[in-house]
């Protein structure tokens, strides 16, 4: 009240010395200054807030700490050279063999890391989505609530594709978050993101939806609802909602040229995540078609020589042999019109559709030959991949998994890898470190031709040729450049 009483009495003096000085003060001005009431409360409005939408969301959003064993090179660990865009994990790693004076030894050792990340609780009875980055290679995860509560959680199934992972903790009647039909979502939407950045507690930030249908990378199955949300390292595997309280999408990168959130952040969508999480579920992995073709998207000029009317779909630039869309009748040059009625818009776009369509289903190909419009009929053939982990499988998931990563091969990917054009097998992406696998020697870009004698060309063949051989070595034959050579993988 003191500072409010010398105001208004400094404004007094003033008007009373304006007056004296022969009236140079304007009579509105001296009224204001003399009639102007302190603010003493706040008036009784309405309030825009999203205070009651956040009541009910954060309870569901979870904090996730994770805890592994890293090696660290007899040089020390060397940060990344700088990327645009970064998957945030939080302060994963550190460089214990750095001393005052240099290194302290020459010799490779192991350490502690540990890892920070958002999740949802999508079921009251304990599953969790997150990202796959948050518990890559974890031993021990922890699934902490915003009252304090905190669970060990076990890993349901993880899928490097899609940057989804499934986690279960023992509870019950917990607090969820419904998924929203992300389809439904439009740019403008105001949107929240809850998850705990660097680690400073549940936070929540507000924004909109700046884009959708985004892609950050070729390799992975992405189709990123776009946010200026401010989202930083932690809140990956968080939560994006919208303002009726229902998931969004999982808030899963962002592109920033400082590691700190620039108003460009990137969520998977919640469809997606709803597939993904099924199958995991389910099967501990996930299952995805593929045509067998390789596309590029139909330029101006590339519809002009082609005698096109608009730059529309794709062409296919080369077809795998014995692919399902050699089977169905493509054939190099074709434009790819539609796939399962709906119109080829760009490469992403039909390649996550195709993805999403169940294995061995039939769908329509409206392509563009020679000037005429032809409809085909392809048998989906599915795209394996053994990169999902599934800790909670039985004796006979261990006795198959070997700790790969693995594609059937394609022409350019054969180019790639220094393979034959000709060659066939299941080609090497990536390789668990601590699984059977490794320790036989088998390498990223290899190409595994066959499993005791059988040759393989997709998982399922793989896994069953392993299971056979039950409690004995399995025999592969592996090819590596321009040479070939058998190795023997150690039953588990």
């Amino acid at each position: 009240m003191k500072k409010h009483t010398g105001l208004v009495a400094l404004a007094a003096a003033c008007a009373l010395a304006g007056a004296a000085w022969g009236g140079s003060l304007a009579p509105a001005t001296q009224a204001q200054a003399v009639t102007a009431p302190a603010i003493t409360q706040a008036l009784p409005a309405g309030r825009a807030s999203y205070a009651d939408i956040v009541k009910v969301i954060a309870p569901a959003v979870v904090t996730i700490r994770v805890e592994g064993k890293a090696a660290v090179s007899p040089t020390g660990f060397q940060a990344p050279d700088d990327d645009l865009l970064r998957r945030f994990f939080g302060d994963r790693f550190g460089d214990p063999s750095q001393g005052p004076q240099g290194p302290r030894s020459r010799t490779p050792r192991s350490f502690r890391q540990h890892g920070l990340g958002s999740g949802v609780v999508v079921s009251a009875d304990g599953y969790i989505l997150t990202n796959h980055h948050v518990i890559d290679e974890a031993d021990s995860i922890t699934v902490e609530f915003a009252d304090g509560g905190s669970f060990k959680a076990k890993m349901v199934g993880s899928d490097q594709p899609s940057d989804l992972a499934v986690l279960k903790i023992e509870a019950t009647n917990l607090p969820t978050l419904a998924l929203a039909n992300s389809d439904e979502a439009q740019v403008g939407d105001v949107v929240l993101a809850v998850g705990n950045p660097l680690g400073v507690g549940q936070t929540v930030t507000m924004g909109i939806v700046s884009a959708k249908g985004r892609q950050t990378d070729g390799d992975s199955y992405q189709d990123f609802i776009q946010t200026d949300a401010p989202i930083n390292q932690g809140n990956s595997g968080g939560a994006l909602v919208n303002l009726q309280g229902q998931l969004v999408g999982i808030n899963s990168q962002i592109l920033s040229p400082s590691q700190g959130n620039i108003g460009i952040g990137f969520a998977i969508p919640s469809n997606m995540a709803r597939r993904v999480m099924d199958d995991l579920r389910k099967d501990g992995r996930v299952r995805r078609s593929q045509l067998g073709v390789v596309i590029q998207p139909v330029t101006p000029d590339m519809a002009e020589s082609l005698g096109l009317k608009e730059a529309h779909g794709v062409i296919v630039s080369s077809v795998a042999p014995g692919s399902a869309a050699e089977h169905a009748g493509v054939k190099q040059g074709d434009i790819l019109k539609s796939f399962g009625g709906q119109a080829v818009t760009d490469i992403n776009a039909l390649r996550n559709r195709v993805a999403e369509t169940a294995p061995g289903s039939s769908a329509s190909l409206v392509i563009v030959r020679d000037g005429s419009e032809k409809t085909l009929t392809v048998k989906l053939d599915e795209k394996t991949t053994a990169a999902a982990r599934n800790d909670a499988a039985g004796p006979a998931s261990d006795k198959t998994a070997l700790g790969v990563s693995v594609a059937p091969l394609t022409p350019q990917a054969a180019e790639r890898a220094g393979l034959p054009k000709d060659a066939r097998g299941l080609l090497v992406q990536d390789v668990d470190p601590d699984g059977r696998a490794a320790d036989a020697g088998i390498q990223s870009g290899d190409l595994i031709r066959e499993v005791n004698r059988q040759p393989v060309q997709s998982v399922d063949e793989l896994r069953a040729a392993v299971k056979r051989s039950s409690d004995r070595p399995a025999l592969l034959l592996v090819q590596r450049g321009d040479r070939s050579l058998f190795v023997t993988v150690k039953p588990s």
